[in-house]
């Protein structure tokens, strides 16, 4: 049986075209896909700069749809597509994103959720909430990267949140994350930087945070942050976040935009700052952001663009070439 799917054929090419319905393994469900987000590192691989995804490949793994089949038929679900092996130390400590052996979800071997239909382990599968659309809780999987990278920036912080200053690099979907989460978690002094004049505006809109253009405006002093969370992930916001962090500060590096360049180790080692990686999420902090997002803690999540699937080449356009103010674009599968 076929699907139709949005499969990455090369750099700067999305196809639209049908693909085999995917057959679950032993321990995998189907999902009808009701909604999936374009994420910041399918943009990368679109433009041909991730190696780890080669093309011909369906991309996406911000996903949202109903279960076929088994005990859940037909129970919405939500998607943590981070598929770890369960049995390694790192597993059963509840640390599954650093397991060794893990696999992700657009990205081979597995494809990923910019289509009708996917298969995934059950355990990967969350329930939503009550009440809660597909396309909202599509948003579960890059806000929990926010969340989790807030939750190990407080652990690795000498300070507590709430008396904190905080800076964001990023308004897209994971730096408005990491905004909301920080204020969710009891910090009051939150600034996030973005270069996007219509980005700017959907962030400044959730009312978190003191939104500014870095390119601009000198809004933020050195040395004055206690924790700098880095959703871009480029030699400039790397410069920035060296410049801006205490001494004794933490910076926690979430965006993948390149690798080199940026980092002022100097000053870490004589002012003792503390800089750490963030990689996804654990399935707690995945279930801890699903309960934010129902109970309001993250403020209305109404910062969504909703397009076909069928259209999604033109969304992958209109992101890079700024044109769209939405902080997530969510595709719709339309079978």
């Amino acid at each position: 049986m076929d699907m139709k799917a949005l499969v990455y054929t090369g750099p700067n090419q999305m196809t639209y075209r049908n693909e085999e319905v995917p057959t679950p393994r032993e321990d995998e469900v189907l999902v009808e896909i009701r909604a999936v987000g374009i994420c910041g590192s399918d943009l990368h691989a679109y433009l041909g700069h991730d190696e780890r995804r080669p093309a011909p490949l369906i991309l996406g793994h911000e996903g949202a749809g109903i279960v076929h089949g088994g005990e859940w038929d037909q129970k919405a679900v939500v998607i943590n597509p981070l598929v770890s092996c369960g049995k390694c130390d790192y597993c059963l400590t509840g640390h599954t994103n650093q397991c060794q052996a893990r696999e992700i979800i657009s990205m081979p071997p597995r494809e990923g959720a910019f289509a009708e239909f996917i298969a995934i382990p059950k355990r990967n599968l969350v329930p939503v909430p009550k009440g809660m659309s597909l396309s909202t809780a599509s948003l579960a999987e890059p806000i929990a990267t926010g969340w989790h990278a807030v939750t190990k920036g407080a652990e690795l912080s000498k300070r507590p949140l709430v008396e904190s200053k905080a800076l964001v690099y990023g308004g897209g979907a994971v730096g408005l994350a990491a905004a909301l989460s920080l204020a969710a978690q009891g910090c009051k002094q939150i600034y996030l930087a973005e270069t996007n004049a219509l980005r700017r505006e959907t962030v400044e809109k959730a009312d978190v945070a003191t939104i500014f253009d870095p390119l601009t405006e000198q809004v933020v002093g050195e040395n004055t942050m206690d924790l700098v969370v880095d959703c871009v992930g480029n030699k400039h916001t790397r410069m920035g976040a060296s410049a801006a962090v205490k001494p004794g500060g933490v910076i926690i590096h979430v965006g993948l935009q390149d690798s080199l360049e940026g980092l002022d180790v100097r000053k870490f080692t004589l002012q003792e700052v503390t800089f750490a990686g963030s990689y996804t999420y654990t399935m707690q902090d995945f279930k801890a952001t699903l309960e934010a997002m129902h109970n309001g803690a993250l403020g209305a999540l109404d910062w969504i663009q909703e397009r076909p699937l069928s259209d999604g080449a033109n969304a992958f356009d209109d992101l890079l070439n700024g044109r769209i103010a939405a902080a997530k674009v969510v595709l719709l599968p339309e079978g």
